[in-house]
């Protein structure tokens, strides 16, 4: 195993996929508001609905966020240069970011960093569950550097945003 192999997990957010039973997902937030706000580990219940959700058949008509985001990480990957690549999503959708850092590790990766779609400050999912999440692989993985990507830099977001909008002027 190379003391340099780098990996990079790209994380969306994750969509439900538009056939998916709506009682499923009404079910687990209401789960997930409860042991949250009781300051628990999630139930039994609670992650079987998750996975079941998250699992569910996808295509690119049942669920474009997912295909959105692997084209992300389909033009990304080039510019990589060969460093070791995987998605995760946050919710939603398979796999999780313990999964994608697990798989990575186990190709080798000494060193990951994990790279959010999610540019903007304030985000629960990009402040506190991302850090939360590497904070408790990191005693699991400890021959491996987890890194986060954040926050991003306001003024490149910013120049990219203007470049966008030159694009339609």
């Amino acid at each position: 195993m190379s003391a340099s192999m780098k990996g990079v997990v790209l994380v969306g957010h994750g969509g439900i996929p538009k056939d998916c039973p709506p009682d499923l997902v009404t079910k687990l937030k209401r789960l997930e508001a409860q042991r949250r706000a009781a300051k628990q580990l999630p139930s039994p219940e609670e992650r079987e609905l998750d996975q079941k959700i998250r699992r569910w058949p996808r295509t690119k008509e049942t669920d474009p966020y997912q295909s959105g985001l692997e084209a992300v990480g389909a033009v990304l990957r080039p510019y990589l240069n060969g460093v070791l690549f995987a998605m995760a999503y946050n919710e939603f959708c398979a796999p999780t970011l313990e999964e994608a850092v697990e798989s990575l590790a186990k190709q080798g990766a000494t060193s990951i960093t994990v790279l959010t779609t999610m540019f903007t400050p304030g985000g629960s999912h990009s402040e506190v569950e991302i850090p939360e999440i590497l904070e408790h692989l990191r005693p699991k993985y400890p021959d491996v550097e987890l890194r986060y990507a954040w926050p991003f830099d306001l003024q490149l977001i910013a120049k990219t945003l203007t470049e966008q909008l030159r694009r339609w002027s």
